[in-house]
């Protein structure tokens, strides 16, 4: 059944992908009423964690962040589909880059780099970076149920170059190419909401108090890697800047947790600046305090 499935969407999927943007986008608008006005995907859900992190703010401006919300959701799913047939010189003019040079200067001094990135405007193009530096590329994926589908995630993450690597599996390999010398740059989604019972902090993320993950700041401290936030903007339809925050350069000299209340507050600033943009259909503060 799971190969079936694959059977049927993968070829609507690549046919899809090789249209024009533009006509991705009247595709977008049209499943943005779809979604919205007919089947209501996660609207109690939404407008929930709204309401929850934004108190001051009015029913009507609630609904339309919601609203602009889903616009940005829609378009998202067909940027990932655009993904499949992606060609590089477009890719590269749509998701750009503006200070390269503090990864170079970091790579010429030896540092591998953790980049962390939060649920924020289009952290999907931003495999494009794999082609513009000189480091070894990786990025951490939850893996798919289905093989097959787990394949074509792959495939899609992995067309400029990055290689993906399952959340299971990038301690050991970070380390093993640690030892070798290598110098990586690794792609961490950061703003995950953890199981109970498997984290070891809590912070105030948006003024709830929820568990956080400190893995990547606890890689960073045991392997001296540089900890940078992705921050990533949305120019316009379409088009996406992204700019790289140092964190920590020497991770050891910071206190425990540090790194991590860092990067919340710079993920922080642009939900509030833009709170549209940020990916308010999962539910990040269920085990809030």
């Amino acid at each position: 059944m799971q190969r079936l499935l694959y059977l049927l969407i993968y070829p609507i999927m690549w046919f899809t992908s090789i249209l024009p943007l533009w006509l991705l986008y009247f595709m977008s608008s049209v499943l943005f009423v779809l979604v919205y006005y007919v089947i209501g995907y996660r609207k109690k859900v939404v407008k929930s964690n709204l309401r929850l992190v934004f108190p001051e703010k009015s029913e009507s401006e609630i609904k339309e962040i919601s609203k602009k919300f889903y616009q940005h959701l829609c378009d998202m799913i067909f940027e990932t589909i655009k993904n499949l047939t992606f060609s590089e010189k477009e890719a590269m003019k749509r998701f750009t880059f503006e200070n390269l040079d503090l990864v170079e200067d970091l790579y010429r001094q030896g540092k591998s780099i953790l980049l962390m990135c939060g649920h924020y405007s289009s952290w999907e193009w931003s495999g494009i970076l794999n082609n513009q530096n000189p480091y070894l590329g990786f990025a951490v994926y939850k893996k798919m149920d289905n093989p097959h589908f787990d394949r074509l995630v792959r495939k899609i993450r992995e067309r400029f170059g990055a290689s993906i690597v399952t959340n299971t599996k990038i301690v050991s390999t970070l380390f093993r190419l640690h030892r070798k010398g290598e110098k990586t740059m690794t792609l961490i989604l950061a703003d995950q909401t953890p199981k109970l019972g498997a984290f070891k902090h809590r912070d105030t993320f948006m003024g709830i108090d929820v568990p956080v993950f400190t893995g990547t700041e606890e890689l960073a401290k045991k392997l001296d890697f540089a900890a940078l936030y992705l921050k990533i903007t949305k120019v316009k339809r379409g088009y996406y800047s992204a700019r790289f925050v140092p964190l920590a350069i020497e991770p050891k000299e910071l206190e425990d947790y540090q790194i991590t209340r860092l990067f919340l507050s710079e993920i922080e600033k642009q939900i509030k600046e833009k709170p549209e943009y940020y990916l308010w259909s999962h539910k990040r503060w269920k085990h809030r305090n």
